[in-house]
Order: C-alpha cells, then sequence, then structure tokens
C-alpha cells in the first residue's frame, strides 16, 4: 500500500469493513437460502451441511483472505468499481488518494475483464 495520511489510513480502514460487511452480507444471504430448503423440506440435512462446510471453506475463507491483507487500497478501489461500495457515499478526499487505482480497475471493467466477486 502507497504511503497516506493518517486520515487517508483510516479512511482505508473504514471502508475496507463497509466492503467486506456488503460482501459477507451476500455470501449470507446465499447460504440462509439453504437453510429456508432445508426447512422446507427441498434438500436434506447432508445437503445442507455440505453447503456449510462449502461456504466455510470457499466463501467465508475468500473473503477473509481477500480483505485481511495489507492492500486497503486496492481492494476499496475495486469495491468501487464493481459497486460493491457506492462511489457517491465515498468522500472526495479518499477518491483523489486511490485515483489511480480507480483509473486502473475501470479500465479493466471497461475491457469486459472484471466483474464483482460472486459474479
Amino acid at each position: 500500500m502507497q504511503s497516506y495520511s493518517k486520515n487517508i489510513k483510516r479512511l482505508l480502514r473504514e471502508y475496507i469493513v463497509k466492503a467486506y460487511d456488503q460482501e459477507l452480507h451476500r455470501e449470507l444471504v446465499k447460504l440462509d437460502l439453504s437453510f429456508s430448503e432445508w426447512r422446507d423440506g427441498k434438500i436434506d440435512s447432508d445437503e445442507l451441511n455440505y453447503r456449510i462446510h462449502q461456504y466455510h471453506s470457499g466463501a467465508s475463507r475468500d473473503l477473509y483472505k481477500k480483505y485481511n491483507n495489507s492492500y486497503d487500497d486496492t481492494n476499496v478501489a475495486y469495491a468501487i468499481v464493481t459497486g460493491i461500495l457506492n462511489r457517491d457515499e465515498i468522500p472526495a478526499e479518499l477518491l483523489e488518494a486511490i485515483a489511480g487505482l480507480l483509473e486502473f480497475f475501470q479500465s479493466v471493467k471497461d475491457e469486459g475483464e472484471l466483474n464483482a466477486s460472486g459474479e
């Protein structure tokens, strides 16, 4: 991560938590659907257990590794460009600080090479 002011580092930490929460919420909604199917008798306990295991060893682990590294600026820029975070809610000073990363991810997205996690 680049050298940022204390305020920018604080904002990056704040928005990395929000991005993680958004992605985690999306994955937990998917898991909740499996619980609904189980309660409705559409899947059995073994299938639900398998899906819980898949969530734990897959999406949950992947998100933990993604958001617990030292690339907060990269992850925040990615989250903004892919729509995980709403650009309109990001302070201008943070957008300015990570402008280069935003441009990079936007160019990759414009080429059709970038999708939000979980798509």
